[in-house]
């Protein structure tokens, strides 16, 4: 269990150039700040200014991280060694980032923070057996550091401690580089290092099908903006991309390069998943974020690295299953630059 005394707080990393804020309430990633072209910084994570409406729900996900399983589980089941298990229908008629209370939703215990050149903050979670309908207890880590001047790296770790259990973690950070509050991302353009997509049925469920996106909208295996199709793929992406094809670099591989042409930031980012969920907030609609500004539909994107959505009940997909002894390790890498 968490320690009961642990309470929501704030953590700084600051390495005099980035300024992220992060809270043990779901490892969340509240705010990022990197400078512009013109040197300015630009807080690029859409969030609140106060832990409070974090704790009362208000955030559609944003900057936690979620587990134990992200994205979907069809129809909040799964059987694993012959057991049956049924999670909560939270999005119905599925079972959506852990349930109703999932890791994004616990408070973290607070194991260091590092205030030298390159900063960082850990937080623990421990999962008992049962919790949200999973088996196992589970020890989970997160570790936020910067490496560089402007660079963010997170290392997951997770430790099932008695029994098999299906892990995936994701980090579900709102991404605008023009800053949290100018407007939507449709300008942004982005690429993607993935020649398929896995694609979904009706109720956003993968259908076992590996598709290539090859002549589809969903191609952005060059750079591409935003909204050049996104009228083709009803309210917007929402899809798992299979990371087939970006190079590697210390164990990490290319998933995705995203731009902003007004302020000239770019965001690369690395990862050792195997999918990454491309998510362009379609379901954001008027939530009250920082210093008063409104968030709507498209105003920031998702780059939610991942086991595929639904690993648990789909044979050819990756698995997502953790024995006891082994270890869940997930990594990204969020290199910020100018161009």
């Amino acid at each position: 269990m968490a320690d009961p005394n642990s309470k929501p707080e704030l953590f700084e990393l600051n390495n005099g150039t980035m300024i992220v804020l992060i809270t043990n309430l779901g490892c969340t990633i509240t705010s990022l700040s990197v400078p512009g072209k013109d040197g300015k910084l630009a807080d690029v994570v859409l969030g609140f200014d106060s832990l409070e409406p974090y704790l009362k729900g208000a955030a559609p996900y944003f900057g936690c991280i979620v587990g134990r399983v992200a994205n979907r589980i069809k129809d909040g089941k799964f059987t694993l060694n012959g057991v049956e298990f049924s999670l909560p229908i939270n999005k119905p008629p599925n079972c959506l980032h852990g349930g109703h209370k999932g890791f994004d939703k616990r408070v973290w215990d607070l194991v260091e923070h590092k205030k030298s050149k390159n900063p960082s903050v850990t937080f623990k979670y421990h999962a008992h057996d049962g919790e949200e309908g999973y088996p196992g207890d589970v020890s989970v880590t997160a570790t936020y550091t910067l490496t560089s001047s402007t660079t963010l790296r997170l290392d997951m770790e997770a430790v099932p401690e008695n029994k098999p259990t299906p892990i995936s973690l994701a980090q579900h950070t709102y991404w605008n580089l023009a800053g949290h509050n100018s407007g939507n991302v449709l300008d942004h353009t982005i690429q993607i290092w993935a020649n398929h997509i896995t694609p979904v049925d009706q109720n956003t469920i993968p259908t076992g099908e590996i598709m290539p996106v090859k002549g589809t909208p969903f191609d952005f295996t060059s750079e591409k903006r935003v909204g050049e199709s996104i009228h083709e793929v009803g309210i917007g992406y929402d899809h798992n991309y299979v990371l087939d094809n970006g190079e590697e670099k210390s164990g990490l591989k290319h998933a995705a390069k995203v731009k902003d042409p007004s302020s000239s930031r770019v965001l690369n980012l690395w990862s050792n998943a195997p999918g990454m969920q491309f998510y362009t907030g379609n379901y954001v609609n008027g939530v009250v974020g920082k210093g008063g500004a409104v968030y709507g539909k498209h105003a920031g994107l998702c780059l939610e690295t991942q086991g595929f959505p639904n690993a648990i009940n789909q044979s050819n997909f990756p698995s997502v299953v953790v024995q006891p002894g082994e270890k869940y390790k997930h990594t990204m890498l969020f290199e910020f630059s100018v161009e």
